[in-house]
C-alpha cells in the first residue's frame, strides 16, 4: 500500500499499473468497505489505465478522523479522496454508494473538475432504512446480515464475495460503519445535479434494492452529460459480483469520453 499524509492523518491507497495508456482512475468504496472491494478492477483494468483504490479514513489501512456523522464525515472523506487524486494525478473518479456521494461532494462543494465520473450503486439522495440505522447502533450482527440478504449488496454472488464483504464490515467495525450509513442518510444533492458538467456514467445492478435503478436514471437525466447503464444479474456491488460486465461497461464509457 502507498500512503499520503494530509490534515494530520495518513490515507492508504493501492495502485495497479501494467503499462496502460490511459490516465489514472481513482475508485472510492462505500460504507463499511475498503479498497479490496475493487479487487477485480485492480486486477483486470490496470493494463488499460492505472487503477487507484483508497481506504477512506478509519477503513482498512487508513488512519481514522474525528468527525460527526453527516456533512463533517463526508467532507473529511472528501479530503482523503482529494489527497490521493492529487498524489496520483487522477482526474477520473468512480464512486460506489457512499463513495458516489463523496465524489459528488468533491465536484459540487470543492470545485474539483474531473475528466469523467462513474457513479455506481449510489444516488443524489441516499436515505437509509430507519431499522438499519438502529441495528447499526444496537445489533451490528443483524445489520450485517440484513445488508447481505437477497438483492441488497448482492443478488446471486459467489460465497467468497459475501465473505469478503462481511469481513470488510467487521474489520472496519460498528462505529465507523454506522458513521458511514448515518452520513449517507443526510446526503441530498438533488437540487445541484445540473452543476455537474463532466461526462457521467450511472451504473446500477438490476436487482439493487439499496439504491434502485430509478436513482440512477435520475442521476443520468439531471446531470449535464449523463449516461445510464443497468447491469444484469447484480445488485449493489456490481463491480464485485459481475466484474466482467462492470469492467466492460466502464471501459467503453471511458474510451468514449476521455
Amino acid at each position: 500500500m502507498e500512503t499520503v499524509t494530509h490534515h494530520d492523518r495518513t490515507t492508504a491507497y493501492r495502485i495497479a499499473d501494467r503499462g496502460g495508456d490511459g490516465d489514472p482512475v481513482l475508485f472510492v468504496h462505500g460504507s463499511g468497505g475498503t479498497h479490496e472491494l475493487w479487487k477485480a478492477q485492480l486486477a483486470r483494468l490496470a493494463s488499460s489505465f492505472p487503477v487507484v483504490a483508497l481506504d477512506l479514513s478509519g477503513h482498512g489501512d487508513s488512519e481514522d478522523v474525528e468527525a460527526d456523522p453527516g456533512w463533517s464525515t463526508i467532507s473529511a472523506y472528501a479530503d482523503d479522496v482529494l489527497a490521493v487524486a492529487e498524489e496520483t494525478d487522477a482526474k477520473t473518479l468512480v464512486g460506489n454508494s457512499l463513495g458516489g456521494a463523496i465524489v459528488m461532494h468533491l465536484v459540487l462543494d470543492r470545485d474539483f473538475e474531473p475528466d469523467a465520473l462513474a457513479l455506481v450503486g449510489t444516488g443524489a439522495k441516499l436515505a437509509v432504512l430507519d431499522d438499519l440505522l438502529i441495528w447499526l447502533e444496537s445489533d451490528f450482527d443483524r445489520a450485517v446480515e440484513f445488508l447481505h440478504d437477497g438483492d441488497r449488496l448482492f443478488h446471486d454472488p459467489e460465497d467468497q464475495y459475501i465473505e469478503l464483504s462481511k469481513e470488510s464490515m467487521y474489520d472496519v467495525g460498528r462505529r465507523v460503519t454506522s458513521r458511514d450509513f448515518h452520513s449517507c442518510h443526510t446526503f441530498d444533492v438533488r437540487d445541484q445535479l445540473n452543476e455537474i458538467v463532466a461526462p457521467t456514467l450511472a451504473i446500477v445492478g438490476e436487482y439493487d434494492m439499496l439504491t434502485p435503478p430509478r436513482y440512477h436514471k435520475y442521476l443520468a437525466d439531471n446531470v449535464i452529460d449523463g449516461q445510464y447503464v443497468e447491469i444484469e444479474g447484480a445488485a449493489h456491488l456490481t463491480m464485485l459480483e459481475t466484474p466482467e460486465a462492470f469492467n466492460g461497461t466502464l471501459t467503453r464509457f471511458l474510451e468514449g469520453v476521455r
